[in-house]
């Protein structure tokens, strides 16, 4: 059910009515209060005077007409009133009052969600949940090693910025116009090329501040970010994978490029979890793990001491949200109980309330393309209603968006967002059940 904006006005708890009415009240007191200094002959003359021309027959629709100009100009010059302060103190946020109150109270009241994993498969799915709560984490990985993050990386000794930037991004209010600077490459310049404006200027502000978690403040703050990314440690620490023919390889870039399948992995050293990730685990009402690179991105928040125990231990709703492809090498050949029974070796999966399967094909010239590339859908073979002691829920989660000049296969983010409305007890339990973002 979607409602007009502005009658998310009338949303319990928005706390606006009360001051309306303590408006309304305080205009009919004052009212009265000069009436009781005219005294009685001062308010008849005073009465006689403005209706003595008025003929009598008239005075009570007249009477019905003011009283309803009166009313609707306090509630006019309230509203105005309310939507200048909140543009001279958030110049940024556009659309009604309404729509501002609506997203400052009702959404900093929704549940606590709490998202892992990395990649462009975590970035995607914090678009459509922000519409449903301002609570939202992302808990991601920081153990890319290609492209322009591994770069700076190697050169600054920095921890890689990309999955957190694109993170960020999803999450600002202005994403459309945020993106078109932040994910600008270089194309020329010495050193400068490959690069994106937002990895230097996270890297930068890593520098400047002495942290990733200091920059990613620092971000989320002139992005105007709703909700928050925290990296799953701060320790500089790489994966290193034993591959199916024997082979020790280090590096994610390697290993997510080795067409070789994967034997078993780790981390270069022991990493401790990053103190507020851990919280934001421990306080959540519903944890989402995936959609991303299974060993590469989900995997590697797994790794990290204390991840793994804190959503074990969490009493809050669990979900899987299933791959839609496999990877080459990475993943290739894996089935949906196969991405299982790998989240088993880190996971209880069986204090989690539900596995999400899409069950949509891409369209057959993009299905071609993806094969071409070693890349299948992931096979749902998860037999039953329930797999791992958790519910099976399947549903049409497909779209294909462009990524890169090509197009791509991703989750929905709105039906993504739908569907956890419906099927969390959480969230249906709270208003967003009634709204559609």
């Amino acid at each position: 059910m979607r409602v007009p904006a502005f009658l998310k006005i009338l949303l319990p708890g928005m706390g606006v009515k009360r001051w309306f009415i303590l408006s309304a009240c305080g205009v009919a007191i004052l009212a009265f209060g000069a009436f009781c200094l005219l005294g009685e002959s001062g308010a008849r003359s005073l009465y006689q005077g403005l209706i003595r021309y008025l003929p009598t027959i008239w005075r009570p629709a007249v009477g019905a007409a003011l009283a309803a100009s009166g009313l609707f100009a306090l509630v006019l010059g309230t509203g105005m009133m309310v939507r200048g302060v909140l543009h001279a103190v958030s110049p940024k946020t556009g659309g009604s009052v309404a729509e501002a109150l609506y997203q400052a109270k009702i959404l900093k009241a929704a549940p606590n969600i709490v998202v892992v994993g990395g990649g462009t498969g975590l970035s995607n799915i914090l678009r459509g949940i922000k519409h449903y709560t301002a609570n939202l984490t992302a808990v991601v990985t920081v153990m890319d090693t290609g492209g322009s993050s591994g770069r700076l990386r190697r050169e600054l000794d920095v921890l890689p910025p990309g999955d957190v930037r694109n993170c960020l991004l999803a999450l600002a209010e202005d994403e459309e116009r945020m993106a078109k600077f932040m994910q600008y490459r270089f194309t020329g310049g010495e050193g400068l090329a490959g690069h994106a404006l937002g990895n230097l200027v996270l890297a930068g502000l890593e520098e400047a501040l002495g942290g990733l978690d200091r920059a990613i403040e620092e971000a989320s703050y002139f992005l105007s970010v709703r909700g928050q990314v925290v990296p799953s440690t701060l320790d500089k620490v790489h994966l290193v994978a034993e591959l199916a023919d024997g082979r020790v390889i280090k590096g994610e870039a390697e290993i997510s490029s080795d067409p070789i399948p994967i034997k078993k992995i780790w981390l270069s050293q022991p990493a401790k979890a990053y103190e507020r990730a851990v919280e934001a685990i421990e306080k959540a009402n519903v944890i989402l793990i995936g959609p991303g690179s299974l060993y590469t991105s989900i995997v590697p928040n797994l790794l990290v001491d204390g991840i793994a125990a804190a959503v074990n231990r969490s009493p809050a709703e669990k979900f899987v949200i299933m791959n839609l492809m496999t990877e080459p090498g990475e993943t290739t050949g894996y089935t949906a109980y196969d991405h299982l029974k790998v989240l088993a070796q880190y996971l209880d999966l069986r204090r989690f309330s539900g596995v999400i399967v899409n069950t949509e094909l891409p369209p057959p010239e993009i299905l071609e393309r993806y094969r071409m590339e070693g890349s299948a859908p992931v096979k749902d073979d998860l037999r039953g209603a329930k797999a791992f002691g958790m519910r099976v829920i399947r549903a049409p989660l497909l779209a294909v968006v462009e990524m890169e000049g090509k197009l791509t296969v991703k989750h929905d983010p709105v039906k993504l967002a739908k569907l956890l409305s419906r099927e969390s007890k959480a969230l249906r339990h709270s208003w967003t059940r009634w709204f559609s973002p």
